[in-house]
């Protein structure tokens, strides 16, 4: 499809970190790491009334997310993601609150890192929805006043002969509270398919913020294989540039004998772009191993800065 050319702008923004980690039962050399990020932006409106975004992203000098994004007017927004984005169901995958980070995600090695312990299990996060590239994503208009609805659409390829079809919503009606709720139909494990759906609250009142999560994956190519996950967050804001809070979530895996335990006591600071984030993290059993040494205790600060 070709256009002439229009009025349009551009944009640029960014960010940049540097970040220390380290735990116990681990030796990945050295613990410091950097990582940088350039976003650019580029967009117009056609004649119609559509605004048409493309967004391209240079991470640590390679091409990484890249997505187009169509603003319908009253509509809602409907994005093709080229390279990255994700579905749904997995944009909610873990919303508790936090100062930083995920309790699962901040220490430990997942099966996709290029730096790993020799002998240790790899780690599982929150269970989140099945997506690749070439995906689309719908935020639906508003219909009913504080109910937000987004599609996804993961099309079929390789060995996947049907389509991942994944829907959120989120009602946030009443002052201070958040309630969610996320299914993902068709996801993927090998040659099985997976059923994902998640539930969540959120409340905020004062200074205080908490929140609730539960979610189940069934597998329908091995019962043996379904796995739940569960998570529980709570904030407090002390000042408008200080926060700290305490999380902690449960990963119940149907084949195993040991639940993945993780708890996370983390802080934020921020002032004008720079934000300071560190937590002291604990993780038991990690992907389900009944091995002491999968037992890790850690700590990772982060400081960022946003242009």
């Amino acid at each position: 499809i070709a256009t002439s050319a229009f009025a349009g702008s551009m944009s640029v923004t960014g960010s940049a970190g540097i970040s220390l980690s380290n735990s116990s039962n681990y030796d990945n050399g050295n613990s410091w790491s950097s990582g940088d990020s350039m976003n650019f932006s580029g967009s117009g409106e056609l004649d119609n009334g559509i605004v048409v975004t493309t967004k391209q992203e240079i991470d640590g000098g390679t091409l990484d997310d890249r997505s187009v994004v169509l603003e319908l007017p009253d509509m809602g927004t409907l994005t093709f993601h080229a390279h990255g984005g994700g579905t749904a169901m997995s944009s909610v995958d873990d919303v508790m609150p936090t100062a930083y980070g995920e309790s699962w995600d901040l220490i430990g090695h997942a099966s996709t890192s290029t730096s790993k312990t020799a002998g240790q299990a790899d780690k599982e996060g929150a269970i989140g929805g099945f997506g690749t590239n070439n995906s689309f994503m719908y935020d639906m208009p508003e219909m009913v006043d504080g109910l937000d609805v987004n599609l996804s659409y993961v099309p079929s390829g390789g060995a996947r002969t049907d389509g991942t079809v994944s829907v959120a919503l989120a009602y946030t009606g009443v002052e201070g509270l958040t309630v969610g709720y996320a299914q993902d139909d068709n996801g993927l494990s090998g040659t099985s398919s997976l059923e994902t759906e998640t539930m969540y609250a959120k409340y905020a009142i004062g200074s205080f913020t908490v929140g609730v999560q539960e979610t189940e994956q069934e597998n329908d190519g091995a019962t043996t294989s379904d796995d739940e996950f569960s998570a529980f967050g709570i904030t407090y804001q002390i000042s408008d540039d200080l926060t700290i809070g305490y999380t902690a979530s449960e990963r119940e895996f149907g084949d195993k004998t040991q639940d993945e335990e993780s708890k996370s006591l983390n802080v934020s600071y921020t002032s004008g772009g720079m934000t300071i984030g560190a937590a002291m993290v604990s993780m038991d059993n990690v992907g389900g191993s009944t091995s002491a040494r999968d037992d890790v205790d850690g700590y990772a600060i982060d400081i960022g800065f946003a242009f």
